[in-house]
C-alpha cells in the first residue's frame, strides 16, 4: 500500500475498517492520546515527503484534501481533546457482525479488538478534558450502548473491557455533569473544519443564506404537496395524522423489504444510478446501534462480494407506549418510502456498489461525508422529479419533511457554533420549520452539539444540484440523468471541491 494512503488510514481506523473494508484494521484500535496524535499526524507528513505525488492529478489532489483535513482535524483544531465520538468509534464493535468474512475469523478479530479496549480508553482519557457538558450529555446514550450485550463473567478481556469502559463513562458523565456548558466551535474553526474536509472555502454566511433560500422552496414543496393530498386541511393538521399511519412494530422490517425492491427497480428502470446488482439485506440493527432507527451498512468496497445490510430498527417492546408510538411514526408509509430511497437506490446501497467499481484505492476508500450523504439526499428529489409514487403526494411530502429535517441542520450547526442560538432556540427551529415533536426536535438540536459538520447532507445536495445545472448547460443535447450520475460516481465519494473533475475526465 502506498505509504501516504496507510497515514491516513492509520488517523481513521474505524472508517478505513467498516466503511472502506480494509481489514488488515480488524482487531486493532487507534491511539488517540495526545502523543499517539502528533505522531500519527507527523508520519502523514514524512509519508508525503517520502512517496511524492500520485500520478492521477485528481486521485492527489483528494489524497491531499483528506491529508489537510486530518491536519485541522487534529493539529490545529484539537478535536480529539473535545470531541468523544471518535474515541466511541474506535471502540465499536458492531462492525464484525456483517458478513464479510467467516464467522469464527470476525469472532477472533473481535476478542483482539475487545482486549485492546484498556488501553484504547486510558488513550482517550488523556485525551478528552475539553469535553463540554453538551456533547457529553449527548452522547451519553451512544457510549452506554457499546457495552450492550457484554458479560464480565465470560472472560478476564471482557471483565477489564467493562472496567475501562466505567472509567470513560463515569468520565463523560462528569463532564455533562460540571463541564462547560458552551458548546460552541467558534464560527472560524467551523469554517476551517468544513472546508478542509471537502477542499473548498467555507463562508457561513453565505451558506446560511443557501440554507435559508432552500428551506423556503421545501416549504412551498410541502404546502403543494399537502394542497394535492387535501385541499380543505392546512399541512398542520396534515402532518400527524400522515406520520400515525404507519405499520405496526411487526411489520417495519416487512414492510421496508418491499419497499428496498421497489426502489431498486424503479432505479434499474430509469438509470439513475450506473450499478444496482448485489443483495441488499433488511434487518434490525445490532444492539449497540439500536439508537439507529434506519441505516446502511454496505458491502464495503475492500471486502468480496456479500450482502449489504439495511438496517431498519423497530421499538423496543419494554418502551412505553408513548415512546414507542413516537418511534415508529419516523417509518411511517410518508416517510419510509424516502427514507429507503436514501438508504438503498439510487442512495448508499447503490453508491456502494458504484465505489467497488472505482478506479484507485483513494476513490475507493477515502470517502467525503458530504458528498455520500449529499448524494443520498439529492436522489430523494431525483426519484421525485423522475416520478417515483407519481400517483401519491405522500412521497412528495416526505420528501419535502426529510429535506427540511436536513436544511434545519444546516441553519441550526452555523447558529449553535457560531453562538447565535442556543439549544432552546435551535429545539424550537426543528419544531417550527422541520415539524418534529420536541423529544426528536431536542435531539436533532443535541445532535449539532457534537456533529458540528451534520448540515452536510443539504450542503452536499446544494452542490450537487449546482453541478447538474453546470453539466446540463456544458454538455446540451448529450445531457442525460444516467451520463451525470455514471461520470459522478465514476469520481468515488469526492470531496465536492473536486466536482468538476466529471468534465476533465471526459475531455
Amino acid at each position: 500500500m502506498n505509504e501516504r494512503l496507510r497515514a491516513v488510514y492509520d488517523l481513521m481506523m474505524p472508517q478505513a475498517r467498516e466503511m472502506a473494508g480494509l481489514h488488515e484494521y480488524d482487531g486493532r484500535v487507534q491511539d488517540l492520546s495526545p502523543a499517539g496524535v502528533r505522531r500519527a499526524l507527523a508520519e502523514v507528513v514524512r509519508a508525503r515527503r517520502a512517496e511524492g505525488r500520485l500520478d492521477d492529478t485528481h486521485d492527489e489532489a483528494h489524497l491531499r484534501i483528506f491529508e489537510k483535513a486530518l491536519r485541522t482535524q487534529y493539529g490545529d483544531l484539537e478535536m480529539h481533546r473535545r470531541d468523544p465520538y471518535p474515541h466511541l468509534s474506535n471502540l465499536e464493535l458492531a462492525c464484525y457482525d456483517r458478513e464479510y468474512a467467516p464467522r469464527k475469523e470476525r469472532a477472533r478479530a473481535r476478542r483482539r479488538h475487545l482486549a485492546h479496549w484498556p488501553e484504547a480508553i486510558d488513550a482517550s482519557l488523556s485525551a478528552l478534558d475539553r469535553v463540554n457538558a453538551p456533547v457529553a450529555a449527548a452522547l451519553l446514550g451512544a457510549a452506554r450502548g457499546l457495552a450492550v450485550g457484554l458479560d464480565p463473567e465470560r472472560s478476564p478481556a471482557e471483565a477489564a473491557a467493562l472496567a475501562a469502559h466505567a472509567r470513560l463513562l463515569a468520565r463523560l458523565e462528569d463532564a455533562a455533569e460540571h463541564g462547560d456548558p458552551d458548546p460552541r466551535l467558534g464560527g472560524k474553526a467551523l469554517a476551517s473544519l468544513m472546508g478542509a474536509q471537502e477542499g473548498l472555502r467555507v463562508d457561513l454566511e453565505a451558506l446560511a443564506g443557501d440554507a435559508g433560500r432552500e428551506r423556503d422552496r421545501l416549504t412551498e414543496l410541502l404546502a403543494d404537496s399537502c394542497r394535492a393530498l387535501d385541499p380543505r386541511r392546512t399541512v398542520d393538521e396534515l402532518i400527524p395524522e400522515l406520520l400515525a399511519d404507519h405499520p405496526g412494530a411487526d411489520q417495519v422490517i416487512p414492510e421496508a423489504a418491499r419497499l428496498t425492491d421497489e426502489v431498486i427497480a424503479f432505479t434499474k428502470e430509469h438509470g439513475l444510478a450506473p450499478y444496482v446488482d448485489g443483495e441488499c439485506l433488511v434487518g434490525p440493527a445490532p444492539p449497540s446501534r439500536r439508537w439507529s432507527m434506519a441505516m446502511m451498512a454496505w458491502e464495503a468496497p475492500g471486502e468480496s462480494d456479500a450482502p449489504s445490510w439495511y438496517h431498519v430498527t423497530p421499538p423496543d417492546p419494554d418502551w412505553p407506549a408513548e415512546e414507542r408510538e413516537e418511534w415508529l411514526t419516523v417509518f411511517s408509509r410518508t416517510s419510509l418510502p424516502a427514507i429507503t430511497v436514501h438508504e438503498v437506490s439510487p442512495g448508499h446501497f447503490a453508491h456502494g456498489r458504484a465505489l467497488r467499481r472505482t478506479r484507485g484505492p483513494v476513490r475507493r476508500t477515502l470517502h467525503s461525508l458530504s458528498f455520500s450523504e449529499g448524494w443520498a439526499h439529492y436522489v430523494e428529489e431525483v426519484c421525485l422529479e423522475e416520478g417515483f409514487r407519481a400517483h401519491d403526494p405522500r412521497f412528495a411530502i416526505g420528501v419535502a419533511l426529510e429535506a427540511l429535517v436536513r436544511v434545519t441542520r444546516l441553519t441550526c450547526a452555523i447558529g449553535l457554533h457560531t453562538g447565535t442560538m442556543d439549544l432552546e432556540e435551535a429545539t424550537r427551529l426543528f419544531m417550527r420549520d422541520a415539524h418534529l415533536a420536541r423529544t426528536s426536535a431536542a435531539s436533532e438540536a443535541r445532535r449539532g452539539t457534537f456533529d458540528a459538520g451534520y448540515g452536510r447532507y443539504t450542503w452536499g445536495k446544494l452542490e450537487i444540484m449546482r453541478l447538474r445545472a453546470r453539466a446540463r448547460r456544458k454538455w446540451g443535447g448529450e445531457f442525460s440523468l444516467p451520463r451525470f450520475h455514471t461520470s459522478l460516481l465514476a469520481l468515488g465519494s469526492p470531496p465536492l471541491g473536486l466536482l468538476e473533475g466529471i468534465f476533465a475526465r471526459e475531455k
